[in-house]
């Protein structure tokens, strides 16, 4: 009865998650006629044989075990953790299986006849060609999520660029309709300005040529000033007139159709006093600028 309700021992050839031991996969390829041999051993180095004329390898780390078996006339690598068979070609079988003791695998060489499988019948009639390596199960999941996660990172960023892009060509179109606003304004603004000027332009100018007052450039002058110079500007030439009336009494008599001297006449003799033509047409000019741009401060200061 104490045997019955005896406490089970773990066992160190076997667990729950389905690990054996060496010494039972031994065991049972034995039921099949196979041998397990060190691949490292140095009675497996002393024979010398070339990885590529065998048929089996197990390997083994930290209680994972898997196959590297010949299916065929090729090479496959059969670990469980690979989304699928990964293809080895003759020329790396021996780096591959040395690139895996360096990891810390432990390698078995199967010695005997295999079983026959669909898969080797099927593979010594034709090649398999692989495009694309395996991935380990769970750096494939690793990258699908990475790619979910760019893809939806990338999905934020361009929403995000085209509701930016949507504000950037309202604001565009905003910025572009007050501009143009404003043009049309200042336009409005110019002709009416201009207008007024010309308007002002023109009184000014009526004014001026009505009056014919004289004056010098670059002076402004006012009405009853003008009118004081107009009175000397006739005073000057009737006296003129009178003193050389007195030196040629008969002068002006045998020759009636001549005009009395102009101020061309005297403005060698006063140049400072007599205004020409051209001065008096300058100085109206300047009148006429004068009075449009005083208006014209007046019209903006209202």
């Amino acid at each position: 009865m104490e045997s019955i309700f005896h406490e089970k021992q773990p066992s160190g050839n076997m667990d729950d998650s389905g690990f054996f031991s060496i010494q039972v996969i031994s065991n049972a390829l034995k039921v099949w006629g196979l041998e397990l041999i060190l691949f490292n051993s140095p009675e497996y180095q002393r024979l010398r044989i070339d990885p590529i004329n065998e048929r089996s390898f197990i390997c083994n780390y930290k209680e994972h075990w898997f196959t590297v078996r010949k299916l065929g006339k090729q090479w496959f690598n059969l670990n469980s953790l690979l989304t699928g068979p990964e293809l080895i070609s003759d020329t790396y079988l021996a780096l591959f299986l040395a690139q895996l003791q360096q990891e810390g695998y432990s390698i078995f060489v199967v010695k005997g006849d295999l079983p026959d499988c669909e898969a080797d019948q099927l593979l010594q009639m034709i090649r398999v060609q692989q495009m694309h390596r395996p991935k380990l199960i769970g750096e494939e999941l690793a990258q699908l999520k990475e790619q979910r996660a760019q893809k939806t990172d990338l999905e934020r960023v361009l929403e995000a660029n085209d509701g930016s892009a949507m504000l950037d060509e309202d604001e565009e179109d905003l910025q572009r309709a007050l501009a143009l606003s404003r043009q049309e304004i200042d336009m409005e603004d110019e002709e009416a300005d201009l207008r007024r000027a010309i308007q002002l332009s023109m009184q000014g100018s009526s004014r001026s040529i009505s009056q014919d007052i004289p004056q010098t450039s670059g002076t402004n002058l006012t009405s009853e000033e003008l009118r004081k110079r107009r009175e000397a500007y006739f005073e000057k030439q009737q006296q003129q007139q009178q003193q050389q009336q007195q030196q040629d009494p008969l002068g002006h008599l045998s020759h009636p159709c001549e005009r009395p001297a102009t101020s061309s006449g005297a403005r060698g003799s006063d140049p400072g006093d007599a205004m020409s033509e051209e001065d008096m047409l300058q100085a109206a000019v300047t009148m006429s600028l004068a009075t449009v741009r005083n208006n014209f401060k007046t019209e903006g200061k209202k």
